[in-house]
């Protein structure tokens, strides 16, 4: 493909040099080759573009690219993203339903849907247009899958998950699994709470490898439009996830708890049992959460501290035991007692 082309696709970029290039491959500056398409962030990676041997970048304008042909962007890494898309479209298996799938007799499948080896589609299960569920891939009774969905391998959705359009969920991950909740029995022995409600997934979703999201033990847990959810990820039963919200991998939300709009949580945090985030909250990695936050609040650590204070409160740490030999040799001087031998 020719860079003018690729540009052309990205909306009417500016190329800048050679329009006629013919764009071979996508890779990055350190690996790239003469007949690669790469980006440069910004100008702190000057020095690395000088040594590549890549043959185009995207590059915003402050860049000097050293006579490459280029396209300048404001945006280059979500310009590059995009172009990959343009040059390296993604793979689909073929339509239709491998001969070792299981596809039960009402299962309603939609135009263009494929279904992979040893996959199963269960009784009154819906399918939107042109989905993909790859092999082994399972779909309990009554899943209501929409269009354009990617199911990957081994991924299981329990009965009665409801997913919108263009949901994409990695490989390994479980939708629908019981919530954890269990009681005393009046022997004082630990008796399982029935877990009857559902999942539901809005659309434009993403859901990693290996992440689970528990079924509600009432109503719906519930996930928004929008929401990006990393690899290893649990969310709890009753939990609800608001519009772009971010989940990185390893984080934890307890049963009931509830992220505004456009959550950030990066990774390893986790938020306690029925804890409200409002809308723009951000908490760092390792962060605790256990109570609600106020909208926009940016939290790190744990007990979690708002940003600032957790920063002084570090850089405080990290002078402690220099602060302790001064605080022991003050208590020697006020107790008069000699000051320790050096050792040789």
């Amino acid at each position: 493909m020719r860079l003018g082309e690729v540009a052309a696709r990205l909306g009417d970029r500016e190329v800048e040099g050679d329009a006629d290039f013919q764009v071979q491959g996508v890779a990055s500056l350190e690996e790239g080759g003469p007949g690669d398409l790469g980006f440069v962030r910004s100008a702190r990676f000057g020095e690395t573009l000088e040594r590549s041997k890549i043959g185009a970048v995207i590059a915003p304008e402050e860049v000097d690219v050293g006579g490459r042909p280029v396209i300048r962007s404001a945006t280059p890494s979500l310009d590059f993203a995009r172009a990959v898309g343009v040059i390296v479209p993604a793979s689909r298996p073929e339509a239709g339903v491998d001969a070792s799938a299981s596809v039960a007799g009402d299962a309603r499948l939609g135009e263009g849907v494929s279904v992979g080896p040893r996959a199963v589609v269960g009784a009154r299960c819906v399918v939107g247009d042109r989905s993909v569920i790859h092999a082994n891939a399972t779909l309990y009774p009554e899943v209501v899958l929409g269009a354009d969905c990617v199911i990957h391998a081994g991924v299981t959705l329990r009965e009665g998950t409801r997913v919108g359009d263009r949901v994409v969920i990695q490989p390994g991950a479980v939708i629908g699994g019981d919530g954890f909740g269990f009681e005393f029995d009046e022997r004082g022995r630990w008796e399982k709470v029935p877990q009857i409600g559902n999942v539901v997934i809005g659309s434009d979703v993403e859901i990693g490898a290996g992440t689970t999201v528990d079924r509600a033990r009432l109503g719906s847990t519930r996930i928004a439009d929008g929401v990006k959810i990393d690899n290893l990820v649990q969310i709890g039963h009753n939990c609800e996830l608001g519009e772009n919200s971010v989940v990185v991998a390893q984080a934890g939300l307890a049963g009931g708890s509830v992220l505004g709009r456009g959550v950030i949580l990066l990774a390893q945090a986790g938020v306690a049992n029925r804890a409200h985030l409002g809308d723009g909250s951000f908490v760092g990695g390792r962060g605790g959460v256990t109570a609600d936050l106020e909208p926009g609040s940016r939290v790190w650590g744990f007990p979690a501290l708002p940003e600032r204070r957790w920063h002084r409160a570090m850089t405080a740490f990290a002078r402690l035991p220099e602060l302790l030999r001064r605080v022991r040799a003050l208590e020697r001087r006020v107790e008069g007692e000699p000051p320790p031998s050096k050792r040789l």
